[in-house]
């Protein structure tokens, strides 16, 4: 099986582990002033230390396109801040990066910033081991975050309202299409998830089905389980309240859940594992595959030029265009020194700066967090070779990320289960949520 570090697999991998001025702000970093690093929280952000100072970075981006993108971050910042050495922790996945994270935690040993989702977030905060936002910046809405995507604002937070988290590898889902096949049966691109059944039930012939999902399991969600999601907040359902109280038999969620059945049901829709979209797209035996705009890459090769791929922006609901948020952001450990602070501080500001986040987007596949990388040569170059990137952009003021608690990982697993009773073993949808939603809920009373 093929690694790939996509939200999907870090979704999975969570499921089995648990129970210069940034973003085009126009602030200026005291780190030009030749001061020292000073105490956060009252007002003051931290000024870069003149002095030499070393930092660690607990990440995942270790396989392809993605180490030499990151890589790149690093190199980028330290030829402007020569006194700072950034020391990458290289980890081959998710379920990995987050065990070692929790044991260095628990070891008084942490990395100085890791990559982190909303829930291990949310696990590492209340347990009194992150450093919010506030005690770097002085604030806890520092001018670089408002030139950050509205979708990626919300994220940076956690349900107690306060940003803990600053932005990374983050992405969208798309649509990706045969365009060859849907012109020879006659049909276009589907705007909105009814039209999307109709041409998934005008192609599925002569041995080719419309789409192939994964739709998760209990020990992990997939994009299978995120389409769900997606689904239900495109007919206006609340999946989870702000507080993690789950809703998962409200009607919108049953309606996701029977139009997926439908599907399935019509022989317009087929299951799989491993990135089974993916695999007959590339055969030719399927003609949408709905995953991660970071996925591009692999899509691409897979398809290996047979026919022209088209991608573009997943179909409205009655509730219009809606997508959810994939991908980690970067958490500050509170057993970093004031200097080490002051210089992670600088180091993730940079990496989320127009100039860094264009060249993160065209190399590791990732979406830029701020609109200004856009206007960047390197960015307006990416998008003329690779014009999907418009579309899965335009998605991050909007797109949402499940609420920041640890049991919510669960909960989705609770939702693949439901997703795989409904399509793989005739149960009805509304009996599948019901159990789903008795798991979820008693997984949020035990916290």
């Amino acid at each position: 099986m093929r690694k790939r570090i996509t939200a999907a697999a870090g979704l999975a991998a969570l499921a089995l582990a648990t129970t210069a001025c940034a973003g085009g702000g126009t602030s200026t970093p005291k780190s030009d002033a030749g001061t020292s690093a000073k105490a956060g929280g009252s007002g003051t952000e931290l000024a870069v230390p003149t002095g030499p100072v070393t930092i660690t970075f607990e990440e995942a981006m270790t396989i392809g396109t993605l180490k030499p993108a990151m890589d790149k971050l690093v190199s980028d910042f330290q030829a402007k801040y020569p006194n700072i050495t950034v020391k990458l922790q290289g980890d081959p996945d998710y379920g990995t990066m987050y065990t070692k994270e929790k044991a260095e935690v628990q070891a008084g040993n942490a990395p100085t910033i890791g990559q982190a989702y909303e829930s291990w977030a949310s696990y590492f905060q209340s347990a009194g081991k992150l450093v919010p936002i506030s005690e770097l910046a002085g604030t806890d809405s520092p001018a670089e975050m408002s030139t950050f995507y509205k979708g990626i604002q919300t994220d940076m937070k956690l349900p107690d309202g306060k940003t803990w988290m600053w932005p990374f590898n983050k992405s969208v889902l798309i649509l990706f299409a045969n365009a060859d096949l849907l012109a020879k049966d006659g049909q276009s691109e589907p705007k909105t998830w009814d039209d999307y059944a109709s041409v998934m039930k005008a192609v599925s012939t002569n041995g080719v089905t419309g789409s192939t999902i994964d739709p998760g399991s209990a020990t992990g969600a997939t994009f299978g389980t995120q389409w769900f999601e997606i689904l239900a907040r495109a007919n206006g359902a609340t999946l989870y309240d702000t507080d993690g109280t789950p809703h998962l038999t409200d009607p919108g969620v049953v309606k996701a859940l029977q139009y997926m059945k439908d599907l399935k049901d019509a022989n317009d829709l087929a299951t799989g594992k491993n990135y089974p979209g993916e695999t007959a797209l590339g055969a030719q035996k399927g003609v949408f595959d709905i995953s991660s705009a970071a996925g591009y890459g692999f899509e691409n090769k897979t398809v290996g030029g047979k026919f022209k791929l088209d991608i573009t922006a997943l179909p409205s609901g009655p509730s219009g265009a809606v997508n959810e948020l994939t991908g980690t952001n970067i958490v500050m450990f509170s057993g970093a020194s004031a200097d080490q602070k002051a210089a992670a501080w600088a180091f993730m500001k940079f990496i989320t700066s127009p100039a860094e986040q264009a060249q993160w987007a065209a190399t590791s596949g990732y979406l830029p967090v701020t609109s200004q990388a856009l206007s960047d040569p390197v960015m307006q170059a990416f998008v003329a070779k690779n014009p999907y990137e418009t579309a899965a952009v335009s998605e991050l003021d909007t797109a949402f990320a499940l609420p920041g608690f640890s049991w919510i990982f669960k909960c989705q697993g609770f939702e693949s289960t439901a997703i795989q009773e409904a399509l793989e073993n005739g149960k009805q949808p509304a009996d599948a949520l019901n159990a789903a939603q008795s798991g979820c809920a008693a997984a949020k009373a035990q916290g």
